[in-house]
Protein backbone atom coordinates (compact mmCIF):
# COMPACT_ATOMS: atom_id res chain seq x y z
CA UNK A 1 0.00 0.00 0.00
CA UNK A 2 1.20 3.36 -1.16
CA UNK A 3 1.56 5.90 1.68
CA UNK A 4 0.07 8.80 2.58
CA UNK A 5 0.58 12.33 0.78
CA UNK A 6 2.36 14.88 2.46
CA UNK A 7 3.70 17.34 0.01
CA UNK A 8 2.60 18.19 -3.21
CA UNK A 9 5.55 16.15 -4.78
CA UNK A 10 3.86 13.41 -3.81
CA UNK A 11 1.51 13.32 -6.29
CA UNK A 12 3.50 11.81 -9.51
CA UNK A 13 2.20 13.30 -12.58
CA UNK A 14 3.55 10.08 -14.38
CA UNK A 15 0.74 8.42 -12.46
CA UNK A 16 -1.88 7.68 -15.15
CA UNK A 17 -5.62 9.01 -14.66
CA UNK A 18 -7.72 6.07 -14.02
CA UNK A 19 -9.89 4.89 -17.14
CA UNK A 20 -13.21 7.06 -17.08
CA UNK A 21 -16.75 4.75 -18.17
CA UNK A 22 -17.52 5.68 -21.58
CA UNK A 23 -21.04 5.04 -23.33
CA UNK A 24 -21.92 2.73 -25.99
CA UNK A 25 -24.74 2.14 -27.88
CA UNK A 26 -26.51 0.61 -30.36
CA UNK A 27 -29.69 0.15 -31.73
CA UNK A 28 -31.06 -1.52 -35.11
CA UNK A 29 -34.97 -0.65 -36.15
CA UNK A 30 -36.91 -1.17 -39.11
CA UNK A 31 -40.28 0.45 -40.77
CA UNK A 32 -42.94 -1.54 -43.51
CA UNK A 33 -45.61 -0.89 -44.86
CA UNK A 34 -48.89 -2.14 -43.74
CA UNK A 35 -52.73 -1.50 -45.06
CA UNK A 36 -51.42 2.08 -46.44
CA UNK A 37 -49.66 3.03 -43.09
CA UNK A 38 -45.86 2.73 -42.19
CA UNK A 39 -45.84 1.35 -38.91
CA UNK A 40 -42.35 -0.24 -36.86
CA UNK A 41 -41.30 -3.80 -38.51
CA UNK A 42 -38.13 -4.21 -36.38
CA UNK A 43 -36.23 -2.45 -32.85
CA UNK A 44 -33.62 -3.01 -30.90
CA UNK A 45 -31.86 -0.86 -28.79
CA UNK A 46 -28.81 -1.07 -26.05
CA UNK A 47 -26.41 0.89 -23.81
CA UNK A 48 -27.33 4.30 -24.03
CA UNK A 49 -29.29 4.73 -27.04
CA UNK A 50 -33.50 4.43 -27.34
CA UNK A 51 -35.73 5.24 -29.38
CA UNK A 52 -39.40 6.58 -29.02
CA UNK A 53 -42.15 6.57 -31.31
CA UNK A 54 -44.62 9.71 -30.80
CA UNK A 55 -47.66 9.93 -32.53
CA UNK A 56 -47.09 12.39 -35.74
CA UNK A 57 -48.57 11.86 -39.38
CA UNK A 58 -50.31 8.78 -40.70
CA UNK A 59 -48.27 8.65 -43.89
CA UNK A 60 -44.84 7.87 -41.90
CA UNK A 61 -43.45 6.38 -39.26
CA UNK A 62 -41.63 8.94 -36.95
CA UNK A 63 -38.75 7.85 -34.36
CA UNK A 64 -36.98 10.20 -32.00
CA UNK A 65 -33.50 8.77 -31.04
CA UNK A 66 -32.10 9.71 -27.29
CA UNK A 67 -28.55 9.34 -25.99
CA UNK A 68 -29.22 9.19 -22.09
CA UNK A 69 -25.52 9.54 -21.80
CA UNK A 70 -26.41 13.22 -22.02
CA UNK A 71 -23.38 13.96 -24.82
CA UNK A 72 -20.24 12.20 -26.39
CA UNK A 73 -16.63 12.48 -25.44
CA UNK A 74 -13.33 10.85 -26.42
CA UNK A 75 -13.94 6.65 -26.08
CA UNK A 76 -17.93 6.80 -26.48
CA UNK A 77 -18.54 4.51 -29.02
CA UNK A 78 -22.56 5.03 -31.00
CA UNK A 79 -23.82 2.74 -33.80
CA UNK A 80 -27.21 3.36 -35.07
CA UNK A 81 -28.82 1.01 -38.14
CA UNK A 82 -32.09 2.34 -39.56
CA UNK A 83 -34.09 1.33 -42.37
CA UNK A 84 -37.61 1.92 -44.55
CA UNK A 85 -38.90 -1.49 -45.98
CA UNK A 86 -40.45 -1.39 -49.32
CA UNK A 87 -42.89 1.30 -50.06
CA UNK A 88 -42.79 2.42 -46.23
CA UNK A 89 -41.87 5.71 -44.84
CA UNK A 90 -39.58 6.28 -41.75
CA UNK A 91 -38.70 10.12 -40.53
CA UNK A 92 -35.56 10.05 -37.98
CA UNK A 93 -34.87 13.00 -36.06
CA UNK A 94 -33.28 13.43 -32.04
CA UNK A 95 -34.55 14.43 -28.72
CA UNK A 96 -32.44 17.53 -28.74
CA UNK A 97 -29.16 18.81 -29.88
CA UNK A 98 -26.29 16.28 -29.40
CA UNK A 99 -23.01 17.95 -27.38
CA UNK A 100 -19.47 17.21 -28.40
CA UNK A 101 -17.70 17.18 -24.95
CA UNK A 102 -14.42 17.84 -24.06
CA UNK A 103 -12.10 14.96 -24.59
CA UNK A 104 -9.20 13.31 -22.86
CA UNK A 105 -5.82 13.78 -24.94
CA UNK A 106 -5.72 10.73 -27.86
CA UNK A 107 -9.18 9.72 -27.38
CA UNK A 108 -11.98 10.15 -29.85
CA UNK A 109 -15.86 9.72 -29.47
CA UNK A 110 -17.28 7.38 -32.77
CA UNK A 111 -20.53 7.93 -34.36
CA UNK A 112 -21.89 5.03 -37.16
CA UNK A 113 -25.12 5.87 -38.43
CA UNK A 114 -26.01 3.18 -41.36
CA UNK A 115 -29.51 3.87 -43.11
CA UNK A 116 -31.24 1.48 -45.94
CA UNK A 117 -33.96 2.34 -47.97
CA UNK A 118 -35.60 -0.18 -50.25
CA UNK A 119 -37.46 0.18 -53.12
CA UNK A 120 -40.96 2.66 -53.61
CA UNK A 121 -39.79 3.44 -49.75
CA UNK A 122 -38.68 6.73 -48.15
CA UNK A 123 -36.30 7.51 -45.15
CA UNK A 124 -35.83 11.47 -43.56
CA UNK A 125 -32.76 11.66 -41.73
CA UNK A 126 -33.94 14.83 -39.54
CA UNK A 127 -31.39 14.96 -36.41
CA UNK A 128 -31.15 18.25 -34.91
CA UNK A 129 -27.50 20.53 -34.45
CA UNK A 130 -24.42 18.52 -33.45
CA UNK A 131 -22.68 20.77 -31.20
CA UNK A 132 -18.73 20.92 -30.54
CA UNK A 133 -17.22 22.39 -27.57
CA UNK A 134 -13.48 23.24 -26.84
CA UNK A 135 -11.12 20.08 -27.36
CA UNK A 136 -14.19 17.87 -28.38
CA UNK A 137 -13.08 15.26 -30.70
CA UNK A 138 -15.56 13.21 -33.32
CA UNK A 139 -15.25 10.63 -35.32
CA UNK A 140 -18.75 10.37 -37.13
CA UNK A 141 -19.74 9.03 -40.74
CA UNK A 142 -23.31 8.41 -42.11
CA UNK A 143 -23.39 5.39 -44.72
CA UNK A 144 -26.54 5.32 -46.79
CA UNK A 145 -27.54 2.24 -48.93
CA UNK A 146 -30.79 3.20 -51.48
CA UNK A 147 -33.01 1.26 -54.12
CA UNK A 148 -32.72 3.12 -57.46
CA UNK A 149 -36.53 4.70 -56.44
CA UNK A 150 -36.23 5.13 -53.28
CA UNK A 151 -36.06 8.58 -51.54
CA UNK A 152 -33.85 10.11 -48.87
CA UNK A 153 -33.72 13.64 -47.03
CA UNK A 154 -31.19 14.53 -44.86
CA UNK A 155 -29.63 16.82 -43.14
CA UNK A 156 -26.65 17.38 -40.82
CA UNK A 157 -26.03 20.74 -38.86
CA UNK A 158 -22.52 21.78 -36.98
CA UNK A 159 -21.96 24.60 -34.58
CA UNK A 160 -18.56 25.80 -33.69
CA UNK A 161 -19.17 26.37 -29.96
CA UNK A 162 -22.41 28.51 -28.59
CA UNK A 163 -22.01 32.14 -29.60
CA UNK A 164 -24.30 33.48 -27.14
CA UNK A 165 -22.41 31.86 -24.18
CA UNK A 166 -19.33 33.51 -25.30
CA UNK A 167 -18.09 29.92 -26.57
CA UNK A 168 -15.13 29.61 -29.10
CA UNK A 169 -12.73 26.62 -30.41
CA UNK A 170 -8.95 26.46 -29.26
CA UNK A 171 -8.56 22.57 -29.76
CA UNK A 172 -10.61 20.44 -31.42
CA UNK A 173 -10.47 17.21 -33.53
CA UNK A 174 -13.44 16.52 -36.28
CA UNK A 175 -13.86 13.95 -39.36
CA UNK A 176 -17.43 13.74 -40.54
CA UNK A 177 -17.83 11.80 -43.21
CA UNK A 178 -21.27 11.28 -45.47
CA UNK A 179 -21.54 8.47 -48.28
CA UNK A 180 -24.82 7.83 -50.65
CA UNK A 181 -25.04 4.92 -53.11
CA UNK A 182 -28.05 4.91 -54.98
CA UNK A 183 -28.87 1.44 -56.94
CA UNK A 184 -25.69 0.11 -55.77
CA UNK A 185 -23.44 3.58 -57.33
CA UNK A 186 -22.12 6.24 -55.36
CA UNK A 187 -23.69 9.54 -56.10
CA UNK A 188 -22.83 11.41 -53.47
CA UNK A 189 -19.70 12.11 -50.88
CA UNK A 190 -18.42 14.65 -48.51
CA UNK A 191 -16.21 14.40 -45.87
CA UNK A 192 -15.53 17.38 -43.62
CA UNK A 193 -11.96 17.55 -41.26
CA UNK A 194 -11.42 20.07 -38.51
CA UNK A 195 -8.17 20.05 -36.64
CA UNK A 196 -6.51 22.41 -34.07
CA UNK A 197 -4.07 23.20 -36.78
CA UNK A 198 -7.11 24.31 -38.83
CA UNK A 199 -9.07 26.40 -36.78
CA UNK A 200 -6.98 29.78 -36.86
CA UNK A 201 -8.01 29.41 -41.47
CA UNK A 202 -11.81 29.14 -40.91
CA UNK A 203 -12.14 32.84 -40.64
CA UNK A 204 -10.85 32.98 -44.10
CA UNK A 205 -13.64 33.99 -46.65
CA UNK A 206 -13.21 31.16 -49.01
CA UNK A 207 -13.83 28.76 -45.96
CA UNK A 208 -16.53 29.67 -42.96
CA UNK A 209 -15.42 33.48 -43.08
CA UNK A 210 -17.33 34.92 -39.63
CA UNK A 211 -19.63 31.98 -39.35
CA UNK A 212 -19.92 29.92 -36.34
CA UNK A 213 -22.79 27.37 -37.53
CA UNK A 214 -23.43 25.35 -40.94
CA UNK A 215 -25.68 22.73 -42.09
CA UNK A 216 -25.98 20.18 -45.34
CA UNK A 217 -28.94 19.39 -46.50
CA UNK A 218 -29.22 16.38 -49.66
CA UNK A 219 -32.45 15.24 -51.22
CA UNK A 220 -32.15 12.25 -53.12
CA UNK A 221 -35.09 11.36 -55.17
CA UNK A 222 -36.65 11.35 -59.13
CA UNK A 223 -38.32 14.66 -58.51
CA UNK A 224 -35.17 16.30 -56.86
CA UNK A 225 -34.90 18.70 -59.91
CA UNK A 226 -38.23 20.41 -59.30
CA UNK A 227 -37.34 21.93 -55.79
CA UNK A 228 -34.38 23.75 -56.89
CA UNK A 229 -36.58 27.12 -58.00
CA UNK A 230 -38.56 26.98 -54.37
CA UNK A 231 -34.83 26.34 -52.67
CA UNK A 232 -32.82 29.04 -54.20
CA UNK A 233 -35.77 31.60 -53.73
CA UNK A 234 -34.89 30.37 -49.16
CA UNK A 235 -31.51 31.15 -49.75
CA UNK A 236 -29.69 33.28 -47.95
CA UNK A 237 -26.64 34.96 -48.70
CA UNK A 238 -24.26 32.72 -47.32
CA UNK A 239 -26.26 29.06 -48.48
CA UNK A 240 -26.18 27.78 -52.01
CA UNK A 241 -28.26 24.80 -53.60
CA UNK A 242 -27.26 22.83 -56.60
CA UNK A 243 -28.42 20.34 -58.48
CA UNK A 244 -25.03 18.13 -58.59
CA UNK A 245 -26.45 15.02 -60.91
CA UNK A 246 -29.65 14.19 -62.08
CA UNK A 247 -31.79 12.98 -58.76
CA UNK A 248 -29.28 14.19 -56.46
CA UNK A 249 -30.01 17.72 -54.68
CA UNK A 250 -27.56 19.37 -52.11
CA UNK A 251 -27.71 22.81 -50.29
CA UNK A 252 -24.98 24.06 -48.22
CA UNK A 253 -26.07 27.34 -45.85
CA UNK A 254 -23.87 29.05 -43.55
CA UNK A 255 -25.03 31.46 -40.27
CA UNK A 256 -23.64 33.14 -37.57
CA UNK A 257 -25.04 30.92 -34.94
CA UNK A 258 -27.88 28.04 -34.59
CA UNK A 259 -30.39 30.54 -34.29
CA UNK A 260 -29.82 32.67 -37.24
CA UNK A 261 -29.10 29.06 -38.81
CA UNK A 262 -32.47 27.33 -38.52
CA UNK A 263 -34.51 30.04 -39.61
CA UNK A 264 -33.23 29.39 -42.85
CA UNK A 265 -33.17 25.69 -42.32
CA UNK A 266 -36.47 24.87 -40.88
CA UNK A 267 -37.96 26.43 -44.00
CA UNK A 268 -36.03 24.73 -46.10
CA UNK A 269 -36.84 21.24 -44.69
CA UNK A 270 -40.25 21.79 -44.04
CA UNK A 271 -40.85 22.00 -48.10
CA UNK A 272 -38.36 19.24 -48.51
CA UNK A 273 -40.68 17.04 -45.62
CA UNK A 274 -44.03 17.93 -47.19
CA UNK A 275 -44.85 18.60 -43.87
CA UNK A 276 -44.25 20.30 -40.68
CA UNK A 277 -40.75 19.07 -38.97
CA UNK A 278 -41.12 16.87 -35.83
CA UNK A 279 -42.04 18.68 -32.55
CA UNK A 280 -38.60 18.05 -31.16
CA UNK A 281 -37.91 20.87 -33.66
CA UNK A 282 -39.94 23.19 -32.35
CA UNK A 283 -39.69 22.57 -28.27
Amino acid sequence: MEGPITTLTDIATERPSPRQPRAVGRAFLRSKARDGLSVLSDLKTQGCLKTLFPHGARDRLTGVLLNTAGGITGGDHLQFNAGAREGSRLCLTTQAAERIYRAQPGEVGRVENRLTIEAGARLDWLPQETILFDHGALDRALHVDMAADARLLAVESLVLGRSAMGETLTATHLIDRIRIRRGGDLVFADTLRLSTQTLPRLTAPAMLGHASALASVLLVAPEAEGHLPALRDLMPATGGVSLIRPGVLFARILAEDSFVLRQTLIPVLTHLNGASLPRTWMI
